[in-house]
């Protein structure tokens, strides 16, 4: 039997404040639910504006404790309410040393089950994109996280930049990678819709990702949205999101494709970890 599993992906404006714009992300998690959606990703940082345009110390308290934080549980009770795994990507201040902030995604399956986090890894520090002032890089390694729905992995943003941390999502068992981004216009316009896409296909998977709309009160950039799905070809599942307004992107995803890829394309067998040691190398 097919193993089809239908996905949601929101690419969302800022509302203005954290509490509407949870419930926004309530509200659409619901319609996906109810068109039959059995995961979802949310954008990064996902109830804040994407303040690292600016180094501003006031928006530490966006920080939360994961999985402990009122946001974790509220998102626990949607995913047992809706039967749907999330992936929902926070603001974490550390459980045990204060003042320790990461950029990090709570993965929650569809039960309520909190599953784990990913901190994200790659943290950078231009104009803009501010980010080293807010986060700490993350130190959780790459794992993968057995759902109701497959193994699902997490990259952030930044991280789709380095091709080492996809594959070792690909070499710990990863079919899904989701990732979440904040990506304003400029050079990475054209990277966004190469790198995702590379990922995938040089590690056999399906890759699932958002990027913000809109003009935030922070900055004078627009995100540029085109939020998408991609196969384990490289090619797009449907129609990429729009590149200004909001929207809920909902499709199939045939998992068997997977195997079907990598019994063509022997990536991993034909791997040579022998000859990479150079690539570890400060």
């Amino acid at each position: 039997m097919p193993r089809i599993v239908r996905g949601a992906l929101l690419q969302a404006t800022w509302t203005g404040d954290k509490e509407t714009m949870i419930q926004k992300h309530e509200q659409h998690a619901a319609e996906a639910a109810k068109q039959g959606a059995k995961f979802m990703l949310f954008q990064e940082l996902f109830y804040g504006p994407y303040f690292c345009q600016v180094q501003d110390p006031q928006y530490f308290s966006y920080t939360e404790n994961i999985p402990d934080g009122p946001t974790t549980k509220r998102m626990q009770a949607l995913a047992r309410e809706l039967a749907m795994v999330l992936v929902v990507p926070m603001y974490e201040e550390d459980s045990t040393t204060r003042g320790i902030y990461y950029n990090t995604a709570a993965v929650i399956d569809m039960d309520g089950t909190y599953l784990g986090k990913y901190r994200k890894t790659h943290i950078p520090h231009v104009k803009g994109f501010w980010e080293k002032f807010y986060f700490r890089p993350g130190n959780l390694g790459y794992p993968v996280f057995e759902t109701a729905v497959g193994k699902i992995g997490v990259y952030i943003c930044y991280d789709r930049h380095f091709p080492e941390g996809a594959r070792a999502l690909g070499l710990n068992g990863a079919e899904i990678v989701l990732v979440p981004s904040a990506t304003s216009r400029g050079l990475s316009e054209y990277l966004w819709r190469v790198e995702q896409v590379s990922h995938a296909m040089a590690n056999g998977y399906f890759v699932g990702t958002i990027n913000r709309v809109g003009i935030e009160p922070l900055g004078d950039d627009d995100f540029y949205g085109q939020s998408y799905f991609c196969d384990p070809r490289g090619q797009f599942v449907g129609a990429i999101g729009d590149p200004r307004n909001e929207e809920l992107i909902i499709r199939d995803l045939d998992l068997d494709l997977i195997t079907e890829v990598r019994q063509t394309w022997q990536f991993y067998r034909d791997r040579r970890p022998d000859m990479y040691g150079d690539l570890v190398k400060p």
